[in-house]
């Protein structure tokens, strides 16, 4: 029997005002020396100087660095303000907290995530999204040794994000069946226990569509759990299988093509509508739920323009062609790509 190693988060806390415990959190973890906040210009008067008061408070030196982008350069810039620090911290939404996570795992320093928006699973997961020369891509990384969720700052985002995360999640659905059809016809490693806790994920938060409302700290918790568990699927498979498929491919080919790219979260949920007609299945549903969610089903909605539907479509199965999806080795026709988004009401 093959060895496996599942890394997943030591200690999570989730709550209103938890932000102000960052520095006992951290102690409590037996952390000491310096620590480097990573954030934004935005997120730094939102979550980051109460995360550094926090960490003061309790005798921790730290150093602040503010990211505008998820990039290589981002990551390369903190990666060389870490030095010997024993601790890095993302606070503020996916882009820091990815730009954070990445760095960390090069310089072999732990990190514990503060997310300030529930926008997508990065919050918990072993991946992280980073844009190079090439595009978005999404690479392996260390999963955060803690999360800091403090579900009042993220009721208080935009609820389009909040929205978002509801889509990502979501987009569990058609992940699962695209991977358990590489799993029918390749033979691809399928795990049951991470796809169930994917799809437990993803029922929930369609079960409670109804209740996810703006700017109420509840919502923010349960949308929050949501991306944790989500996260900690894609550790215990050791692959992003059980929350990226066809639909994530569909949205990093957007992120390629249009030059004003929709949240990750959006794309991904109005890809799913789409994939969950190409595997049969009851696309209906997910556009409903969405709509309860106040999130996107359309490309109008998006901003953006049809023809850059089509054409993400047709070439989405040439990202990640390693992985594969209902969207096959040749990918779609325009044609083809043109009936699914009109039958979807998605153009």
């Amino acid at each position: 029997m093959d060895a496996k190693k599942i890394q997943l988060p030591r200690e999570i806390h989730t709550g209103a005002g938890v932000i102000n415990k960052t520095g006992a959190i951290c102690k409590d973890l037996r952390f000491s020396g310096d620590v480097l906040v990573v954030t934004g210009p935005k997120t730094l008067k939102i979550g980051g100087e109460k995360a550094t008061d926090s960490l003061q408070d309790e005798g921790f030196s730290v150093e602040t660095v503010k990211i505008k982008e998820a990039s290589e350069k981002a990551v390369s810039r903190v990666e060389k303000r870490i030095d010997s620090t024993a601790l890095v911290l993302g606070v503020g939404g996916g882009k820091v907290i990815d730009v954070a996570k990445m760095a960390s795992t090069r310089s072999n320093v732990h990190f514990i995530s503060v997310p300030t928006a529930a926008s997508h699973d990065g919050i918990a997961s072993p991946r992280a999204s980073i844009r190079n020369k090439k595009g978005t891509v999404s690479l392996q990384a260390q999963p955060p040794i803690g999360v800091i969720a403090d579900t009042e700052i993220i009721s208080k985002a935009p609820f389009r994000l909040l929205a978002a995360g509801c889509g990502d999640i979501i987009s569990n659905y058609t992940a699962i069946m695209d991977w358990k059809l590489a799993n029918r016809l390749l033979n691809e490693y399928y795990s049951s226990s991470a796809a169930s806790l994917s799809l437990m994920t993803a029922k929930m938060i369609i079960k409670s569509s109804d209740a996810i409302k703006e700017g109420l700290v509840e919502s923010s918790k349960m949308v929050v759990k949501s991306l944790i568990s989500s996260g900690i699927a894609i550790s215990i498979a050791g692959t992003s299988r059980p929350a990226s498929g066809s639909e994530h491919k569909f949205s990093h080919a957007l992120d390629i093509i249009c030059p004003k790219p929709a949240l990750h979260g959006e794309q991904c949920g109005l890809g799913t509508i789409m994939m969950m007609h190409l595997h049969g299945g009851d696309w209906k549903f997910i556009r409903d739920a969405l709509k309860t969610l106040k999130a996107p089903t359309t490309a109008y909605e998006l901003n953006i323009e049809p023809e850059d539907i089509i054409e993400a479509l047709t070439i989405a199965h040439n990202i990640r062609k390693d992985r594969y999806t209902i969207l096959g080795d040749r990918g779609l026709t325009r044609e083809a790509a043109l009936k699914l988004a009109s039958t979807t009401g998605v153009i």
